[in-house]
């Protein structure tokens, strides 16, 4: 067999190679009927009953894994108005980062959660209804702590904190 001029080894009959134009060898390939039979021998093996036990297996284990070890520590914190009056601007810091809102009516309850990157005190801060600016120092927390925090906010700018949270690690 001859390709661009040059003679094919005996060894390589059913292959084909290809040429690029400066006449150097690119590479060599099967042609379409031994693409074809290799694909098919790699499809039954592929589809023989202990390649799809195994694979399954394999799926539900890496699954497995992934559910257990992808485990997010997080803080489901309430905040609850008992003040009495409309508090404005409010703002909870906890280490890394800071939740609020704008407006809490008195005896409306705000649910958030937070997931805690660090160490360290929480803090609220927020105006009363007559621009009064209270800011109050909680408890401390840590990474991968979790569970439930509820901050009650009571009259004339003090406040309870209530955290039912796993120990610090």
């Amino acid at each position: 067999m001859k390709v661009a001029g040059m003679a094919c080894p005996e060894g390589l009959s059913g292959l084909r190679r290809n040429v690029d134009s400066g006449g150097g060898e690119r590479g060599v390939r099967p042609s379409a009927a031994k693409a074809r039979l290799i694909f098919s021998r790699l499809s039954a093996r592929l589809n023989s009953r202990p390649f799809k036990a195994l694979t399954f297996v394999v799926f539900l284990f890496s699954g497995l894994i992934l559910a257990i070890g992808c485990h997010s520590y997080h803080i489901d914190a309430t905040v609850e108005n008992r003040s009495g009056e409309a508090i404005k601007l409010l703002e909870v810091d906890y280490p890394s980062a800071s939740f609020g809102k704008d407006l809490l009516a008195p005896g409306e309850v705000f649910h958030y959660r937070i997931q805690l990157r660090g160490s360290g005190p929480l803090k609220v801060q927020y105006s009363s209804g007559q621009g009064r600016l209270a800011q109050i120092d909680g408890p401390s927390v840590a990474e991968l702590q979790e569970g439930t925090l509820q901050i009650v906010l009571l009259p004339g700018g003090k406040a309870e904190f209530h955290p039912q949270l796993t120990p610090a690690r």
